[in-house]
């Protein structure tokens, strides 16, 4: 539905077991100009082909520390794999193994939320978003870049859960920022980074914007809007 829109220069693959094996076998097949590389650390594989990046990677669950974002992760079936996915329309799949070659694998009913243009998380947004507080960042850049909305239920979700991003380095927020601004019109994304409050998690000055200005007690312009329109 977005590929007519949104150049796709990666593909991922989900296996049951190594997804390092699956690639390097992969690799040996296509030959000489099939470019392999390995991240052991994270049980990941990338090969470059055509043109394009194919990863690959092993089904696997996650749970995690109250004070890291950073996941302690198992082995596990593909249904886990998709219950750790941070958004349903992330969550899709599509078999390729023989037995069921074509199959598509929905359980979250992704397909719909595409169709709707909604953001919304498969499990428990509270639980989705204190585990890994980055998706809400991530949420609100994909709205802004897809022009799609953010579900109720998430949006609240990030309201509570606002102040847990103090756990993320601003390292990893900045480049969800930059990826907004670069959108066709951030602004969007900047009013609700205001009011779901994660704005004044990092950037309290722009916060500190909001308000209409007096000048000679004459109401002038709210300046927190004045900038949203520059940026745009």
């Amino acid at each position: 539905l977005l590929k007519r829109k949104r150049k796709i220069t990666d593909i991922d693959f989900v296996c049951i077991g190594s997804g390092i094996t699956l690639a390097e076998n992969i690799s040996k097949k296509l030959g000489d100009k099939a470019a392999l590389k390995v991240f052991k650390n994270f049980g990941t594989a990338m090969i470059s082909f055509g043109g394009e990046n194919y990863e690959f990677v092993g089904a696997r669950k996650e749970s995690y520390r109250r004070d890291s974002r950073k996941p302690i992760i198992e082995d596990g079936t593909l249904e886990d794999d998709q219950n750790r996915r941070d958004f349903t329309i992330n969550a899709m799949a599509i078999q390729l193994n023989k037995k069921y070659y074509g199959a598509f694998l929905d359980p979250f009913e992704g397909i719909k939320d595409l169709e709707r243009k909604i953001i919304k998380t498969p499990l428990n947004p509270d639980q989705t978003f204190s585990d890994d507080p980055l998706r809400m960042m991530r949420a609100i850049r994909f709205a802004t870049q897809l022009n799609f909305e953010i579900d109720p239920n998430t949006i609240e979700a990030i309201r509570r859960n606002a102040n847990r991003l103090e756990i993320i380095s601003q390292e990893r927020i900045t480049d969800e920022l930059n990826k907004i601004i670069l959108t066709n019109k951030p602004s969007i994304g900047f009013k609700i980074l205001e009011e779901t409050n994660l704005l004044k998690e990092f950037f309290i000055e722009m916060c500190n914007l909001r308000g209409v200005e007096k000048i000679n007690n004459h109401s002038h312009k709210d300046n927190f809007y004045h900038t949203l329109e520059v940026l745009d």
